[in-house]
């Protein structure tokens, strides 16, 4: 049975850090709930996330869809021997550093559940600028994309409890077809395939944004338009 187990437990809220008007904009001002820190004992886990997490940026991050960012523990090896660095947990901003399953393994629409929390997978996550500007390395946010090493988001469910050590167990897999790193390799370096790029859009589990994404490179805006006053697909 496919399971993934919690090693990692991370939550943050938005801070302000940095210079006004820096000469560097490494050191300019800014504003992020990338730094998640280590949490111990038992967290509530909600329809928008975990008790004690927040983002700054609610357009592109956050709500229903993304409301747990995973990364896995998979990956930190390798990381730390491309950017000679040493890396804590939580340094992708995620809020559980998993081990056991990777991008190769998970699939879009994916059920876990673990005593009554119930997660399902959305989507790959896309790093924004803030990973380059959190670790000060510029292109670290395009190598995590091109890689596939991008980790993934789950809705919530059924709320329920978290903590470090948790094991989620698979239940579901109502489209194993759309494995994660299928869904990146469509979304980041297939742009030019409309008919496989609107086929991941109808996959019932993905999240509301990637839909919109896929629809308008297969059909344009005017094709968004149309389908979505024509009712669901």
């Amino acid at each position: 049975m496919s399971t993934l187990t919690i090693i990692g437990l991370q939550t943050g809220q938005p801070r302000t850090l940095g210079t006004p008007g820096a000469a560097d904009p490494m050191d300019r001002e800014w504003t992020t709930g990338f730094f998640k820190e280590p949490v111990s004992g038992v967290r509530q886990v909600r329809a928008l996330g975990i008790e004690g997490d927040g983002q700054a940026d609610l357009v592109n991050h956050g709500g229903p869809d993304k409301a747990i960012n995973v990364y896995p523990s998979e990956h930190y090896s390798v990381w730390e021997e491309e950017l000679g660095l040493t890396l804590p947990s939580g340094a992708f901003g995620e809020n559980f550093t998993t081990t056991g399953m990777t991008e190769a393994d998970i699939c879009i629409g994916d059920v876990f559940a673990a005593d009554g929390l119930v997660l399902q997978t959305s989507q790959p996550r896309q790093p924004c600028w803030k990973l380059s500007r959190r670790w000060r390395i510029k292109d670290l946010a395009a190598r995590v994309e091109r890689t596939g090493r991008t980790g993934w988001y789950f809705r919530v469910l059924n709320g329920g409890t978290v903590q470090t050590g948790t094991v989620l167990t698979l239940v579901k897999r109502p489209a194993p077809q759309w494995v994660i790193a299928t869904a990146n390799e469509i979304m980041h370096h297939r742009k030019e395939d409309a008919e496989v790029a609107l086929a991941l859009a109808g996959c019932p589990g993905l999240s509301a944004s990637w839909q919109r994404s896929l629809t308008r490179r297969a059909f344009g805006e005017a094709g968004e338009t149309s389908l979505r006053l024509d009712g669901p697909r």
